[in-house]
Parts: structure tokens; sequence; C-alpha cells
């Protein structure tokens, strides 16, 4: 089986590195065959093997890992006018990827392959000044209705509209100026967050389990959790299946199989959390697990946790030790821990079995002829090859006698499906690529679509738990297992949680980190489980989080991250120690206070200790010079500012500021405060005293994370690198 050697993938590091790739991209990039192939090639096509610049380096990434598989022809052309910079920002480098993705060789036109990626337009500071005038003047009443809250992201996507081949960091540049002369700095206010009417209790969710249901049954009566059941509702598990000889789209075994199925479990409820291990888990992974894990504790039952690894250019080492360290995290054990590959052998004689029985075959068609005869409701011109001829295919797929790309297995499938793409599905490619745990022992490997039925089966899973994304998937489910003869789980589906101002894919997480934009997978800044766990984040609250928004079926919005947030301050509320920490200090000057004289007050570790709770107080020394934050002073004062400002109350009263030699700068302000609380102060400052004589300052590190993403849905926006991230 033909491999890679140390030798050929220390020299394409070498290569990646003349190009401006990171040492650790450059490095992760050669794990991968495919890729580290295609930009090999794209190198050569480039002429740039004695190396060239990072920028021109990235696009040419970009256009190995990119790039239409139906327009190769035209990728050599494209790799030319990035060398050259006639093609020189991702905006240009998507319009090329969209421009040949829909014209052949035959119709290809240089002018309006120009004209399509802005080749030769200079977009001078002025128009994009003129630009964003327009578009501010357009949104003016609401950008002042909204200040610093507007949608920046909007603002950007009303300017790419105008003007495509604009830079992007100036772009950036004039609208964070433009902001700043509307609005002027950020005020206290900018940074509240919003109020609201009522504060937010997490829902109750209770689950209930159903293991099969009457043919009858409706859709909503196929839920197998009730999120408000009615109070005297007592939790019941159905661990019993009805047997059936019914149409296969919903869970029927016969008396013999369930009957084999019950002696294996005991009746016991076992589902399962099947992640794939090509990177880190994130928050809607989190949900997964409740699901999966909670449906097992809450009923007696068990949860594999089970590594979904049929894709080996994908999968490492790393992302498996990872996702055993995190779920155990979260607060779940695993009933065991299983592979998809510990089935390698089992699922080749499934495969085997399927074509015996006539339901399998061979196949030599490219994906595009895949997707084109789909399109037109067209049997593969191999469709109706003979049974022997079939299994001797597939042996020597297995032996490694084909090569890879010309021959796959497919599945029989009489479905009559709306859904095109789920007609006679791939069961097994091959890949000449070492596995992370089985090593060289295949060069063939199994699909999703083969794989996940058969090894729920085979594992006695009852409950197949998956999000609404694979419903389509569902007959093709019962299809294969129906074809086998093997037993049936029950199957149901759950809206997946997908929250704002972030993205999901694992796809563009993976572009976010080789790509350097965050500091790894466990990036605080990220919605993974690992960056929020580097954020100090516990699974307690995120847990709660999921319980909080409940398990539906509907998949219609986005979670706002404010309600992470608002568990996450729930718990820290009860179990963080408070301290007083000043960032940007402002010297503050209590004049009618003695000078020198420290007092000790008590404060709250928690925001809901009890005064009378000695353990629940600390001491904080006052004296009659403090230091706030500089935001929390300026010369005018406004309705919509709280904070302090000559004349101004807030429990103290301004009456002198000093300013520095440049008569701007203020260096310290002078106050009195009100020993009787005659004056109803408008708004409350937190301040750190000065230190004792001789005692220098308590100096801490803090690291302040904002959102990531400028736009609440970055992951709608074709564009969601150029302008969706935030500062």
């Amino acid at each position: 089986m033909p491999t890679k050697t140390t030798e050929a993938s220390s020299n394409a590091v070498e290569l990646f590195l003349k190009i401006g790739l990171d040492e650790k991209v450059a490095h992760n990039t050669v794990a991968n065959n495919k890729v580290t192939s295609n930009l090999l090639a794209v190198i050569h096509e480039a002429g740039v093997t004695d190396g060239c610049d990072r920028t021109t380096g990235n696009l040419l990434y970009t256009v190995a890992t990119k790039f239409p598989a139906n327009a190769l022809e035209h990728r050599p052309r494209l790799a030319e006018y990035v060398v050259s910079s006639k093609i020189k920002t991702p905006a240009q480098l998507e319009a090329a990827f969209s421009f040949f993705a829909n014209v052949g060789p035959e119709k290809f036109n240089l002018s309006d392959f120009e004209k399509a990626c802005g080749v030769g337009i200079e977009v001078s500071n002025e128009e994009i000044e003129r630009t964003v005038d327009e578009v501010f003047e357009e949104l003016k009443a609401t950008i002042l209705e909204q200040r610093y809250k507007t949608n920046v992201g909007d603002l950007f996507r009303r300017i790419r509209e105008r003007q495509p081949w604009a830079d992007p960091k100036i772009v950036k540049q004039m609208v964070d100026a433009k902001l700043r002369e509307l609005l002027g700095e950020r005020t206290a206010a900018d940074d509240e967050k919003p109020v609201k009417k009522k504060k937010e209790k997490p829902a109750k969710v209770e689950e209930k389990a159903v293991a099969a249901v009457p043919a009858q049954a409706s859709e909503e009566e196929l839920n197998p959790f009730s999120i408000f059941p009615s109070p005297e509702e007592n939790l019941k598990v159905h661990t019993e299946i009805f047997f059936s000889d019914r149409p296969v789209l919903r869970a029927c075994n016969t008396r013999e199989v369930l009957a084999k199925h019950l002696k294996v479990t005991g009746g016991k409820v076992l589902t399962r959390f099947p992640p794939e291990p090509n990177g880190y888990l994130h928050i809607g992974h989190a949900k997964a697990m409740f699901v999966d894990f909670g449906l097992a504790k809450d009923t007696g039952g068990h949860c594999y946790l089970r590594y979904d690894d049929t894709n080996p250019e994908a999968e490492k080492k790393e992302y498996i030790d990872h996702i055993e360290e995190i779920v155990r995290w979260m607060g779940w054990e695993p009933f065991k821990i299983t592979y998809t590959s510990d089935y390698f052998q089992d699922l080749y004689e499934l495969a085997v079995e399927l074509i015996r029985r006539g339901h399998a075959y061979v196949d030599h068609q490219t994906p595009d002829e895949i997707k084109e005869y789909r399109e037109k409701r067209m049997n593969s011109p191999w469709r109706d090859r003979p049974i022997e001829e079939s299994l001797k295919l597939f042996e020597e797929m297995r032996r490694g006698m084909v090569e890879e790309g010309t021959a796959t297995l497919r599945m029989k499938q009489d479905m009559q499906s709306d859904n095109g793409n789920m007609y006679d599905l791939i069961a097994y490619r091959i890949k000449f690529t070492s596995h992370p745990k089985a090593g060289d022992k295949w060069c063939v490997y199994p699909s999703y679509d083969f794989a996940h039925c058969t090894v729920d089966s085979l594992e006695n899973v009852t409950h197949s738990l998956c999000t609404l994304e694979f419903e389509t998937r569902r007959a093709s489910y019962y299809w294969l297992l129906h074809a086998l003869g093997l037993y049936m789980p029950y199957v149901w589906e759950y809206s997946r949680l997908n929250v704002t101002n972030t993205v999901m894919s694992k796809r563009k997480l993976n572009c976010l980190v080789t790509e350097k934009y965050v500091d790894g997978w466990d990036d605080p800044r990220l919605m993974t489980l690992a960056g929020l766990r580097r954020r100090g984040v516990s699974p307690t609250a995120i847990n709660a989080f999921v319980r909080g928004i409940g398990i539906t079926r509907s998949d219609s919005s986005l979670i706002r991250l404010d309600r992470l947030e608002y568990h996450i301050r729930e718990e820290l509320n009860k179990t963080a120690a408070r301290t007083m920490v000043v960032l940007y200090p402002l010297k503050v000057v209590i004049t009618n206070l003695e000078a020198g004289k420290l007092a000790d007050l008590d404060a709250k570790k928690w925001p809901d200790a009890q005064t009378d709770d000695t353990s629940a107080l600390y001491k904080v020394p006052f004296s009659n010079v403090v230091y706030i934050e500089r935001s929390d002073f300026r010369m005018k004062d406004s309705k919509d500012y709280y904070g302090l400002a000559p004349g101004k109350s807030v429990l103290l009263r301004c009456t002198d500021v000093i300013l520095g030699e440049d008569n701007e700068t203020i260096v310290e302000v002078h106050a009195e405060y009100d020993p009787e609380k005659k004056m109803k102060p408008k708004g409350v400052l937190h301040w750190v005293a000065e230190p004792s004589p001789g005692v220098d300052p308590l100096k801490v590190e803090v690291r302040l994370f904002d959102r990531l993403f400028l736009s609440e849905n970055p992951a709608e926006l074709d564009n969601w690198l150029d302008f969706s991230l935030s500062a």
C-alpha cells in the first residue's frame, strides 16, 4: 500500500514554509494527503518553488483547498493571476472560484473572467470613504439610536455590496473612524448590557423516553422528551419495542430479532454519543451529550462514547484524546468507549452480504457524474452489474488492487425520495491513508451512511438520537438495517444548538485555528468546550444553559449568547469570591476625609451573601485616596451617563479636577463624600483604595475577551472572515 515517506513529508514542509505558511500549518497540511497533493501541484503551477511572500502563499493555499473540482483545467491560470498580484484579495479569489465553477473550458472568456474577479480595479480611499459616508447617511437615525450597539457587520455588508473590491482593512478603519466621529467616545452606557424586563430563569426540563410507538403515532408523539409535562405525570420508560412487518421508516423488528436484542440489553435504555474525531468539541456537542448521556442516566440505562472514525484523512489522536477528556469534564461517564473502526471487519462482511443479497454494486462513476445522474433521476451504468462481478471487484478494492477514486461500493436503494442525494448512497470508498487506530490494515473505509446505523445495531443501541439535519437519512438508516435483517433502534431527531456571534462548523473552526485567527482550539473567544473551560466557564453552567433552552424539534432560530452568559453569571454569583479591580486607574482624593487614615470595610464575597455571615464577607481597605476607572469620570455630564462628573454626585461629589501640563490629561480628581447620605446618587462606582504607606498595590493580570464575531450569524455570510471578525 502506498504511503508517504518521512523524506517526502520533510520536503513538502520545507516547500510550504517557503511560501509563507506557519510551521504548525505546514505540518498539519502534510498530515492530509489530499491537501498536500493539491498544494504541491498549485505551487508548481504557480512557479513559486523558490518561495513567495506570505500573502501570496496564503492565497495559493486557499486555491489548493477550495478550488472547484470540476474546473481543475483552469487552476494554473488562477495561480498565475495570484502570483502576478492581479488577484490579491480573498474576495477576488472567491469570485474566481464561483466563475470557474460555472464555466466550461469551451466557454471560457478572459475578459469575462477579469471583469467577474475585479482584476485591475483599484478602489481609492476616496471612493471607500464616499461609500462609507453614503451608508452612514442612510442609516444615521438607526446608528444614533443604537450607538455602539449598532450591527457593524451589517454596515460592512452594505459597503461590500457597493464596493466588492475595496480593501477590507481600510473599510474597517474608516467605519471605526466614522462611528467615533458621529457618536463620540464610548460611554459607560454603551458598554451596558440590555436591561431585561424580567430576569430569565432556566426552564425545568424533564425527559420521557419512548423506545417504540404504535404505527398510527403522530410525529409529536414520537418525541421522546416532554419539556413541560403535567405535574402528576410520572416518568415512564418503555423498553419493549413493538414488532411489526410495516414499511421501514420507523423501527419494526421481528419477534426473533427483538428477543435477541432484549436478551443482551435486559430491557435497559442504551444510547450513544458518536463524535467524529476531526476537531475539538464545541457547545453544540454539549447539547448532544446532554441528550445522549442524560437520557441514559435518567432512565437507569447506559451511554456509549463511540468515535465515528471512518475518515482517516481528517482524524487525529489529539482529537481522540481531547474528546474523552472533555466528555468526562462535562460530567458524563461513558458506559464503554468504542470506535467504529473496532467493527471494520464486521462492517466489511456486512457489505459483502449486502452485495450477495443484490442490494449493493461496485460503481465507477466520478462524484460529478453521480451528482448529474441523481439530478436527472438516472441509474448508474453499473447498477445492474452481476453480483459475482461486484463481489470480485470489492475484494480487489479491499486488497488495494484498485486505484483510489476509480471505484466505490454503492447501496442499491429502491427509495422514491424527493431528496435525490439520498439515492444509491455510497457504502465504501478507497483511501490509501493510514488510520489513526487501525493503521494500514484497511484501504477501503465505510461511509457514515453505511457504518452509523449498522454499528448502532451491533451495539444494541435502543435510542439513536441525532440532530435534525440527519432526518433525511432516516429512510436510508432503516432501509439498510432491513436489507441486512438487523435489529432496528428507535430513531428521533431534535434541533441542533445554534448560538449567535460564533461559528459551529468544524470546517470553519479548523480554518480559524490553522490560519491563526485564534490561539488554538482552546482560544477563550471560541465556543469550543475547551475554549469555554480556558475562559473559566464551568461544565455545570453549560449544562444548565442546555437544560434551560430545552429539547425540541424547532430549528428556526439562533440562541442568543446572552442566555449562556446568564447561566455563567448565575453560577459565578454563588461560587466565585468577588474582589475589586481597577484596570485604568484615575486618582480620586476625598478632601473631607482625614489623610492617611485607613479603615477596613466589609464587602460581600458573593452578591447574595448574608451580611450576618462573617465567612461570606471580606475586608476592604478604605482611605481618603482611592482609584476609580477612567471611564467612570468625564468633564461633561449627560442624561445617559452614570459616572462621576464636575458637580455630580455618585456617593461622592466632584469638587475639583487637576489637569496635566498639556491642560487636557486628567491627573487627579478631588471630591467630597456625604457621611449622612442626604444626596440621592445617580450611579455607584467601584474603587480600589490607596495601599498603606510602604505597601505596594497588588497587581494582577487581567484578560478581557469580547465576542469573536461582530455578526450575530457569521456562518451565513460568504465573506465571514473578511468582515465578521471583531478586532
